[in-house]
């Protein structure tokens, strides 16, 4: 499907979460990825932080927001629907520093991104919460006030981060959507019941990921449980480099191609 501009790439995403049924927003790591996956007719995409990362080298968390816009550009650029971006935390513990993130997303062609409430320090590991709902609203005013529909996603990262708490997760998620964010994304859910509860509890789309062991189903399960959009995280990512461990350990300790018959 072809999208003539931004806009249209915009206006569209919009629509995906308003239509009928779930639709699946897998996670390229460069632009070549992107495209494939564009070819095989998804509707959009969406940036993983983890994947940008990686490609690099690094572990999450570990790039700067201008080498994640830069990421995100060069998939926007590959492709002609619509891409979303995971823009981390904001890339800074303000309001300010979310809505700049927010404010650069937009200047280069992104139809949405999303802002989590995790402060990368292992000892307080998530946002206090008025502090979370404060940088959600701030990145929600930037979000709205663009040239084009921009869809905000708001992260709550408890169950990543040890805080196997159900109801704060939703107390935030309501939170952030009465701030402003479009969608709600808490990422790790344990099981189809905490999927049901979240989408019960939220009045707006509702972001799964998959990509988790034991922790994934079916895009039928979710969309039953209420769930809107999936990503996948780094799942193909990481399914793409266990490809290409398995054809070079072949070749390195047998001497032989036959990785190329699964080409």
């Amino acid at each position: 499907m072809d999208f003539n501009t931004a806009d249209d790439k915009a206006r569209r995403f919009k629509e995906l979460h308003a239509g009928p049924g779930a639709f699946v927003t897998p996670n390229p790591w460069d632009a070549g990825s992107a495209l494939a996956l564009a070819q095989l007719g998804y509707p959009a995409l969406a940036t993983s932080s983890a994947n940008a990362a990686m490609v690099l080298g690094r572990k999450d968390g570990q790039i700067t927001r201008d080498e994640s816009i830069a990421h995100a550009k060069a998939l926007v650029e590959a492709v002609d629907i619509p891409v979303a971006a995971d823009l981390e935390n904001g890339f800074g513990p303000s309001p300010a520093d979310c809505a700049e993130t927010i404010r650069r997303a937009i200047a280069i062609n992104l139809a949405g991104g999303s802002i989590e409430d995790s402060t990368g320090d292992a000892k307080q590991p998530i946002f206090d919460f008025n502090q979370a709902v404060e940088r959600i609203a701030a990145a929600a005013e930037a979000a709205h006030a663009g040239p084009r529909p921009f869809m905000l996603t708001a992260r709550c990262e408890n169950f990543l981060n040890g805080r196997a708490d159900l109801d704060d997760t939703i107390r935030r998620l309501q939170a952030y959507a009465a701030a402003g964010a479009d969608v709600l994304f808490a990422p790790g859910l344990p099981d189809l019941d905490a999927v049901r509860a979240v989408c019960a509890a939220v009045g707006k789309p509702v972001n799964f990921m998959a990509g988790i062991k034991g922790k994934s189903f079916s895009v039928a399960e979710l969309e039953a449980a209420g769930v809107k959009r999936i990503s996948l995280a780094t799942s193909l990512y990481r399914t793409a480099m266990s490809a290409m461990r398995r054809a070079a350990t072949e070749v390195r300790e047998q001497g032989t191609f036959g990785y190329l018959n699964q080409i």
